[in-house]
């Protein structure tokens, strides 16, 4: 009886998980109730994963539905009460042979279209832009490597307040909950984006299910991702790895943006180029190398020709 409670219990947390996107794992922008299937995702490699995953799945229905299907047809065509008797024998080289080989050629036809997208799915080649991802407990910091931009990205402090409060969230009042940050990461679309990912702490992991991929952030050590996201809009998702006491409070958010807006928000976020300090008074002047005080002697002597051609001013 004690399991058994247990078992409800823990079901019941897993129908109010489905039932609440916001509590649920993040998927393609959010998570719809009752989802059953992954998400198509938004990138390239997100999609080649579906695909994959289609197909084996299909492949798995096939199969499922001859194997079941033969094993209902013998348990009824061949029952003890229509005076069927078993055969006795314990071995068929044949049917032997057929299930081996059969499944052998099966993972075979599906290891080259997997093989072919696991390889293009670490191709970071012909990059536009590099975005570096560095894991601490617990937040992430974004580094946008030669545009002199970079911010640490951690949980909403309205999330973090209502966790700290008892509080019980609701889908109408916070459909965010645990999954807001308060600076995203923004990324254009339509653009090749190379991630390097590390850790300074412990091993985290960067995980936005709906761009397709997962990389470990491991401190000492650099690992390597590409994204190419095709549709504007913002992305949810978490550390998927056992960080610490605080790794449920480490969601990640990333906003696309076309690349005109992109290019605005990049523009608004770079540092303003310092100003040069004005000379102090009495200090010495700069010194002027002779092809720049060429230039000026030219300017000088122009004027000085101008000033004596010019007629006297009449009385």
């Amino acid at each position: 009886m004690t399991q058994l409670k247990a078992w409800c219990r823990h079901a019941g947390m897993l129908l109010a998980l489905v039932a609440l996107p916001g509590m649920a794992l993040a998927q393609q922008a959010d998570p719809k109730q009752w989802q059953l299937n992954m998400g198509k995702g938004v990138t390239q490699t997100a999609r080649m994963a579906y695909e994959a995953h289609m197909v084996v799945l299909w492949v798995c229905v096939v199969i499922g539905v001859i194997v079941f299907g033969a094993m209902g047809y013998a348990m009824f065509k061949f029952r003890k009460s229509k005076g069927a008797v078993a055969a006795q024998f314990s071995h068929n080289t044949t049917a032997e042979l057929i299930w081996t080989i059969v499944p052998v050629i099966i993972l075979v036809v599906m290891a080259w279209p997997a093989t072919a997208k696991l390889i293009a799915m670490y191709d970071t080649r012909d990059s536009e832009m590099t975005i570096k991802v560095t894991g601490y407990q617990w937040m992430w910091k974004y580094e946008y490597l030669g545009q002199g931009v970079e911010f640490t990205s951690r949980l909403d402090r309205g999330s973090d307040q209502m966790r700290q409060s008892g509080q019980v969230p609701t889908a109408a009042s916070n459909p965010h909950y645990l999954l807001d940050v308060d600076h995203p990461l923004v990324l254009p679309v339509d653009t090749k984006i190379r991630f390097v990912i590390t850790a300074d702490d412990v091993i985290h992991s960067w995980w936005v299910p709906a761009l397709g991929w997962k990389q470990d952030a491991i401190p000492g050590l650099i690992n390597e991702a590409w994204t190419n996201i095709e549709q504007p809009g913002v992305y949810r998702g978490q550390c998927a790895e056992l960080c610490g006491k605080d790794h449920g409070f480490m969601p990640i958010v990333v906003r696309a943006l076309p690349k005109a807006e992109f290019q605005q928000w990049l523009a608004a976020r770079k540092p303003a180029a310092p100003v040069p300090p004005a000379p102090a008074e009495g200090s010495p002047a700069p010194d002027i190398t002779p092809e720049q005080a060429a230039p000026a002697a030219t300017s000088a002597s122009a004027r000085s020709d101008a000033t004596q051609a010019a007629p006297a001013p009449q009385a």
